[in-house]
């Protein structure tokens, strides 16, 4: 199989367990630290959200994968450090977050620009990115994990 599919694969898979662990933790942070206006509920939300009605934890992961299959299939163009290019992503993601998903969720434009709001998206989307910076190398080919020693 050429490198760049299963670049794609490992990315879509890294940008899951980022998710599951960098996010959820950052929420999990949140959640305990309960700073006022940047409370979080109990991180792993099982709650459906529409429009399909799956669990608000798997509808995180399928975004973070798409994310990170995108990360993957652009990755031999960084010129950056990972992980910077993973805080770049995870800036990205909390625009895109704000600008067109609050959106398409019923909310104003940009959550109606609420602070609170944005520096929770920012906290959470930027932690998750430098998950994804951080977990890459440890899959993709290139960096220094387990696909650098297979001859594709």
């Amino acid at each position: 199989m050429p490198v760049a599919p299963i670049r794609i694969l490992l990315g879509f898979t890294v940008g899951a367990i980022a998710i599951l662990t960098f996010h959820q933790g950052m929420w999990e942070m949140l959640h305990l630290l309960k700073i006022p206006r940047l409370i979080m509920p109990v991180p792993y939300p099982l709650g459906r959200i529409p429009p399909f009605g799956m669990p608000h934890i798997v509808n995180l992961c399928l975004w973070g994968s798409l994310y990170g299959a995108a990360f993957g299939f652009l990755m031999p163009r960084f010129a950056l450090p990972l992980w910077v290019c993973g805080l770049i992503l995870g800036a990205i993601a909390a625009v895109v977050e704000m600008a067109i998903v609050t959106v398409n969720a019923g909310m104003p434009i940009g959550a109606g620009w609420t602070k609170p709001i944005w520096i929770r998206a920012l906290l959470l989307n930027e932690f998750w990115g430098l998950g994804v910076g951080v977990l890459t190398p440890l899959f993709i080919s290139g960096t220094s994990g387990w696909m650098a020693r297979r001859k594709t």
